[in-house]
């Protein structure tokens, strides 16, 4: 309630002064069609009362959207989320729908929620609830258009609208003053390893790259197109050679197991000791969640400490979770 009186409150404040995008946004009017990231379309016939997010993504924005308490089932293995845990416990008592390699369609089904959010990998469980009457929206927030994408989504078949905007508007504050602060400094090639394994990254199509690059980094693996995660060698890495290592949040490895790496002994981010590893006891801002653009403000001062202090980074992050979740990241240590 906090959360809406707060959106509220700040879109009569630009409306007053004529400016600002929440006076361009549009309350739903139901019934309403939308075109998911399948290329369905959709009709909602009304305001869904009842919601199942079958992905993490999508369920850490239904937070941020203040929906959770219309929540009724959630992916699997809630309660590994530390954001769920800090922002809405209470999700993590809530029945399973499993996961997109085993969605419980029966689960789904019994819950009778007015409105389903599943990722795009879970197109036929879609279609066989739709065939049950219910409503589904797939969602494949891959990068940063179409996160955003996602989110108006969401936000306009559940009326919230002014609650997303305000959302949006702070990922693009943000977006604005990184572009002002890293203006022609210089760009590090930097490596992005992945959750399993040290010799797997994204390419530039991948939302990861998105992040380096608002960093003021370069992705050293940009030449690689698949919009998956790839298996490279440590040849390919050693020709690479990048000036930053940063471990995916989740890695299984730690920043010592690459540091001490043989193979590995000559490559400049190691010589140099610039090994890190994305912090990650909110959520994974190394993937498309809504405070993804956190990733960037953190990473920003770790590849240009000249430009930014630790406390400016720490300043945004406790204001973000402040703002959409209701608590403070730097008391959570």
């Amino acid at each position: 309630m906090i959360k809406r009186i707060l959106a509220v409150f700040l879109c009569l404040t630009l409306l007053l002064g004529c400016c600002g995008s929440f006076a361009e946004a549009a309350l739903a009017d139901y019934p309403l069609t939308l075109t998911d990231h399948a290329g369905r379309e959709v009709v909602i016939e009304d305001e869904p009362e009842t919601l199942v997010s079958g992905y993490y993504i999508s369920t850490s924005l239904l937070i941020a959207l203040d929906l959770d308490d219309r929540l009724v089932g959630v992916e699997a293995k809630a309660d590994k989320r530390a954001i769920y845990r800090l922002a809405a416990p209470e999700l993590i008592e809530l029945p399973s729908v499993g996961t997109a390699k085993e969605f419980d369609l029966e689960g789904c089904l019994a819950l009778k929620p007015d409105l389903v959010i599943l990722p795009l990998k879970l197109k036929n469980a879609a279609e066989t609830l739709e065939q049950m009457g219910v409503d589904v929206l797939l969602v494949n927030p891959e990068n940063r258009e179409l996160l955003r994408e996602a989110i108006d989504m969401i936000a306009t078949a559940t009326g919230t609208q002014q609650e997303a905007q305000t959302l949006l508007d702070f990922a693009a504050r943000q977006e604005t003053l990184l572009a002002e602060k890293l203006d022609g400094a210089e760009k590090p090639k930097v490596y992005l390893a992945g959750n399993s394994a040290m010799l797997s990254t994204a390419g530039d199509a991948m939302y990861q790259s998105d992040m380096i690059r608002l960093a003021g980094g370069v992705n050293a693996a940009a030449e690689i197109t698949d919009p998956y995660w790839v298996e490279i060698s440590y040849e390919q890495l050693l020709a690479w050679d990048p000036d930053y290592i940063i471990l995916a949040s989740d890695a299984s490895y730690t920043v010592e197991d690459v540091l001490n790496d043989a193979n590995l002994s000559g490559l400049k981010a190691v010589v140099n000791g610039c090994v890190y590893q994305l912090p990650s006891k909110a959520e994974a801002w190394d993937s498309p969640v809504p405070g993804g653009i956190l990733g960037s403000v953190w990473l920003a001062e770790v590849l240009h400490p000249e430009l930014f202090t630790e406390a400016e980074p720490a300043a945004v992050i406790d204001e973000y979770y402040e703002t959409f979740y209701q608590f403070t990241y730097s008391e959570n240590e």
